[in-house]
């Protein structure tokens, strides 16, 4: 933590919100620089908005994959495995939590990536919930296979990728009146569709459910002491 009163050090870094007013004036806009061992920055993270912010969590699962996400379900399907992770079980209005779903493929097996024409693209599709905004899905670079069977070449996945996307928080003053002290928990439902195929059959297209829980408090409202209050 850092006490900054007179805004110097956000002004230095050029992240000082200059059109803040009454208690937010003097904030920094929300966001995270990743800053190497020699002082350099090589990434950052900013939202235009003070009220919707990545957490900690989020950021280190966007930059290092392996470390940045919990495993919460592991499920069967047919033709892979799914590991389900989501990089923080709990948050407040206006986080923004990113979810995974890690796919395993078998040897030899694939799944046809977004935009393939005449196959059924593999899809994770995460159903609407009133106190979430939810980001669009990322997907991984995919690879050109060549099926010369049919003299086609097609994107596709294979071995084990990464699906995720970030859901925010709503951080509207209603959504906050309604969490009490103790907060709620929140299902996020969905499903993952896809066609796994490998050198000879495409099965037939499927789908398997998906969930998460996230648990989210209402927002510490207590003010800093007064000697460190941005001036």
């Amino acid at each position: 933590m850092l006490g900054d009163p007179e805004s110097k050090i956000i002004q230095a870094y050029g992240v000082l919100n200059q059109e803040a007013t009454g208690m937010q004036k003097g904030f920094a806009r929300p966001g995270y620089f990743f800053i190497d061992p020699k002082g350099i920055i090589r990434e950052k993270f900013f939202e235009a908005k003070y009220r919707e912010r990545l957490t900690g969590n989020s950021i280190i699962s966007k930059l290092f994959p392996e470390l940045g996400q919990e495993v919460t379900e592991t499920v069967e399907a047919p033709h892979l495995q799914l590991a389900l992770e989501q990089s923080d079980r709990t948050g407040v209005p206006g986080t923004r939590v990113t979810l995974v779903a890690e796919v395993r493929l078998p040897p030899e097996v694939h799944v046809y990536a977004p935009g393939t024409q005449g196959y059924k693209p593999i899809k994770l599709a995460i159903e609407p919930l009133p106190q979430m905004e939810f980001k669009p899905a990322v997907y991984p670079s995919s690879k050109t296979l060549y099926l010369p069977a049919i003299k086609e070449r097609v994107p596709v996945f294979e071995d084990t990728f990464r699906i995720s996307q970030d859901v925010k928080v709503n951080s509207g003053a209603e959504f906050w009146g309604s969490l009490g002290k103790d907060g709620k928990i929140f299902t996020i439902t969905g499903k993952l569709e896809y066609q796994a195929c490998d050198k000879t059959i495409c099965y037939t297209p499927t789908s398997v459910p998906v969930k998460w829980q996230l648990q989210v408090f209402p927002l510490d409202r207590t003010r800093a002491p007064e000697n460190i209050r941005h001036k």
